[in-house]
C-alpha cells in the first residue's frame, strides 16, 4: 500500500516509529495531487513550497520527539471558501480578486496550523458553494475519481475528490445543505457535518446558520481526530460552541451495543431511492443490528421542508451578491444569478415564515431523539450522475435540492450528520449511508460510523479498484 492510501492515524503512527517521514508523505501526496487523474480537477491551486517547508519543520520535530500537535506533518487540503493565510480565497468566482493581503486563517485552518498540519492546497467549489455539484465559471468542472464522466458532487466536491485520490487524508469542507455529505457519498469517503457551532466559522457565511464546517476524511477515526483539532471556540465566531466535554477519539470506543437506531429508508415514502442504493444501506443497517444496536424501521415525523430551505438559501445568495455592479453580476454562474433574483424578491414576512418552519422541524427532531439515539437514511437516493449538470438528465427537478432530500433538512435543524461509504452500485459508483444524531451528539454519529468501519461494513473500494 502506498503512503497516499494511508489514513492520518496510520501516518502519525509511522512518524512516531520513524517508519516514514512527513517529507516523504508530503512529496507523494503532492505528486498524487499533480498527476493522479488530472481530469478530475480537484484543486484550485497547490501550495507546494509552503507544504514542503512545513513538512521539513515537522520532520525535525518528530526526530526530536517533540511533535507540535495532534496532526503534525499530516497533509491537509482546504476548500476554497475558507481562508488560508498567504493564499487567495476566490470561492469559485470570477467576481473575486486575487489582490489583497490574505493575512488571516479561517478558525479551523488556524487550529490545524497550530497542530503542525501540512497544507497541500485549496480545493474546488461551485461559485460561493451555492449548489450540490462542483463546477464554476472560475475553475470549470470537478469530476468523480471513480468515473470522470460523473460528478463529484458538491459543494465540497474538490475536497472529496482530493481525499479519494489520495491527495491528503484530511480535508476541510463546508455544508449548508449537504455540501460535505453529498460529495462524500458520491466519492466514497467519510464526511461529517458537525453540530452547528462545533467548528467555528469566520468570516460568517451569507447562508447564515445553515452553514457548517467539518471533516472530510478516509474514515471515522480520522474525522474524530480532525474534529478534536478544529472543534474548539474562536473569538471571531459569536455563535461557536464551548469546548466539547471530551475527546471525540475517545468516544469512538463506545460501539453501538444498546443504541436505539431508527432506520428510515425513504422518509416515509417521500423519496424514490435507487434499488442498489437501498440494498447497500439496508446491509449496513443490518450490520448495526448485528453489532448490538436496537434497530427499528420508522420515519421522522416531518414533510419535505424544501420551500423553507429555498427561502433561506436564496435570500442568503441574494445577500452575498447584492453589491455587485451589473457588469460584474454577468460573470456569475447563470443558476446562481437566477436564485439571487428569486431571493431578492422575498419579503421579510416570507423569510420569517421559513424560520418558523425551521423551528418546528427542530422541535420535531428534538422529540424524535428522545426515543431514538440515531436516525439512519441513505445519504442520497442516487449515485453520481453526469458531470457538468446541476440535476440528472431527465430529472423532474430544476434545482439540486430535488435529488438531495435526505441532507438539507438536517441543516435546518443544525444536527450532526455524516455520510458513510457502504459499498458500490452495479456501475462501480459509491453509495453513502447517512447517520444523524441529536444536536451536540456528534460523538454518537462518530461511534456508529467507526463501529461499521471496524466491522468491515463501511468503506468503498478505492477509485483504482472500482
Amino acid at each position: 500500500m502506498q503512503l497516499t492510501d494511508l489514513t492520518a492515524v496510520r501516518l502519525l503512527g509511522g512518524y512516531r516509529t520513524g517508519e516514514f517521514s512527513p517529507v516523504e508523505v508530503t512529496e507523494e501526496a503532492l505528486e498524487r495531487a499533480r498527476h493522479g487523474r488530472p481530469e478530475v480537477n480537484a484543486f484550485v491551486r497547490l501550495t507546494e513550497e509552503d507544504a514542503l517547508a512545513r513538512a521539513r519543520e515537522s520532520e525535525a520535530r518528530w526526530r526530536r520527539g517533540e511533535p507540535a500537535g495532534l496532526v503534525d506533518g499530516v497533509p491537509v487540503t482546504v476548500k476554497d471558501v475558507l481562508l488560508l493565510r498567504g493564499h487567495p480565497t476566490l470561492r469559485g468566482s470570477k467576481t473575486m480578486s486575487e489582490q489583497g493581503a490574505w493575512d488571516e486563517d479561517a478558525p479551523p485552518v488556524a487550529r490545524l496550523r497550530a497542530h503542525g498540519a501540512v497544507f497541500l492546497g485549496k480545493t474546488t467549489t461551485p461559485e460561493f458553494g451555492w449548489k450540490g455539484v462542483t463546477d464554476s465559471p472560475l475553475t470549470g468542472i470537478t469530476r468523480n475519481p471513480y468515473d470522470p464522466t460523473r460528478t463529484a458532487g458538491g459543494s465540497s466536491g474538490g475536497s472529496a475528490a482530493a481525499v479519494a485520490l489520495g491527495a491528503g487524508p484530511l480535508s476541510l469542507g463546508t455544508d449548508g445543505g449537504g455540501s460535505i455529505r453529498i460529495p462524500a457519498a458520491f466519492c466514497g469517503i467519510f464526511g461529517l457535518k458537525p453540530t452547528y457551532g462545533r467548528v467555528p466559522l469566520y468570516p460568517a457565511s451569507a447562508f447564515g446558520t445553515l452553514s457548517h464546517t467539518g471533516p472530510m476524511t478516509r474514515d471515522a477515526a480520522d474525522a474524530a481526530l480532525l474534529l478534536d483539532v478544529i472543534g474548539t471556540p474562536d473569538p471571531r465566531d459569536w455563535s461557536a460552541l464551548p469546548p466539547a466535554p471530551g475527546s471525540f477519539r475517545e468516544a469512538l470506543k463506545g460501539g453501538v451495543r444498546g443504541l436505539r437506531v431508527a432506520y428510515s429508508p425513504s422518509l416515509g415514502g417521500q423519496v424514490a431511492v435507487q434499488p442498489a442504493v437501498a440494498a447497500a444501506v439496508r446491509r449496513a443497517v443490518a450490520a448495526l443490528a448485528g453489532l448490538g444496536a436496537y434497530v427499528e424501521e420508522t420515519d421522522p415525523d416531518f414533510s419535505d421542508p424544501v420551500d423553507a430551505f429555498h427561502t433561506l438559501w436564496f435570500t442568503g445568495a441574494a445577500r452575498l451578491t447584492q453589491n455587485l455592479p451589473p457588469h460584474r453580476r454577468q460573470l456569475l454562474d447563470p443558476g446562481l444569478r437566477e436564485i439571487c433574483a428569486r431571493g431578492a424578491r422575498t419579503s421579510a414576512l416570507d423569510y420569517l415564515a421559513a424560520v418558523d418552519v425551521r423551528a418546528n422541524l427542530g422541535r420535531r427532531m428534538g422529540r424524535f431523539h428522545e426515543r431514538y439515539d440515531l436516525l439512519v437514511t441513505p445519504t442520497l437516493p442516487i449515485t453520481a450522475f453526469e458531470a457538468g449538470r446541476e440535476v440528472p438528465e431527465r430529472s423532474a427537478h430544476r434545482r439540486w435540492t430535488g435529488w438531495t432530500p435526505f441532507t438539507y433538512p438536517f441543516n435546518l435543524t443544525q444536527q450532526p450528520a455524516a455520510s458513510v461509504p457502504v459499498g458500490l452500485d452495479g456501475a462501480g459508483l459509491p453509495v453513502g449511508m447517512q447517520i444523524v444524531a441529536a444536536r451536540h451528539r456528534d460523538d454518537l454519529v462518530l461511534r456508529a460510523a467507526h463501529a461499521l468501519y471496524e466491522a468491515g461494513a463501511a468503506g468503498a473500494a478505492g477509485p483504482g479498484s472500482a
